[in-house]
């Protein structure tokens, strides 16, 4: 296994509050991840931690062999659950502005996919739909040819159709040896293109596997297993 992403005994707690509980893990190259569980379980928040927008409060990330700082976030394309791009820019002013940003941006990909999901360019990025801003926020991230893509709810707010494109998209123009984590609770959507998953709970990883084993082992589907283990 090519290691890509490594957390070692990482915890992170808001106040009194655990959000992460000593999580180890090591994820590898050339894989897409589900990162599932239910609300409160930490997933934003070990999302944001690989990023660097938020500092551990113990333990170690490595990306890529890089600690937090400028060369891991090189490696990075994280897509935020919310909305962070400058309403005040056309959609066309964003994409010049990744363009200029991000050295590894590939414009024609991005003008390709707003293309097929019927994006307008032209338009301010405040006058769009809430569908449409989250287009347009998945298409820049998708669009930087990187290491590591992290994924936080990237289809939660786009309709069916939109969904089907999207994970398509995801998984044929992936580069090589890149890795996307995508935190989710839509498991039925993506579980088609997810090479591993994990599940995390109370803040720690309760089960780290391959989508295909678990599925040839429990005969169901991981959505199936999901519900079973979080049943409430």
């Amino acid at each position: 296994m090519q290691e890509l992403l490594r957390l070692s005994r990482v915890s992170k707690s808001y106040g009194s509050i655990p959000a992460l509980q000593d999580v180890s893990l090591t994820l590898p190259r050339g894989k897409i991840i589900g990162l599932l569980g239910p609300n409160g379980s930490g997933k934003t928040t070990l999302i944001k931690l690989v990023a660097g927008l938020l500092f551990p409060g113990t333990g170690e990330i490595t990306v890529d062999g890089c600690p937090p700082g400028c060369e891991a976030k090189r490696k990075i394309s994280y897509l935020p659950e919310r909305n962070a791009l400058d309403l005040g820019m056309s959609v066309e002013e964003a994409v010049a502005y990744f363009v200029e940003f991000f050295p590894d941006f590939d414009p024609v990909l991005a003008h390709k996919m707003l293309s097929e999901l019927s994006v307008p360019s032209e338009r301010r990025i405040r006058t769009l739909s809430k569908g449409t801003k989250e287009k347009v926020q998945l298409i820049l991230a998708m669009s930087r040819r990187t290491s590591l893509y992290l994924f936080d709810e990237p289809i939660g707010g786009v309709d069916p159709a939109t969904r089907d494109y999207v994970l398509h998209m995801i998984k044929e123009n992936l580069p090589d040896g890149a890795t996307v984590l995508i935190s989710t609770h839509l498991i039925a959507d993506v579980e088609p293109i997810l090479d591993e998953f994990l599940f995390l709970f109370n803040g720690r990883v309760v089960r780290y596997d391959s989508a295909d084993d678990a599925r040839a082992e429990e005969g169901k589907s991981l959505d199936a297993i999901f519900r079973e283990a979080f049943r409430c």
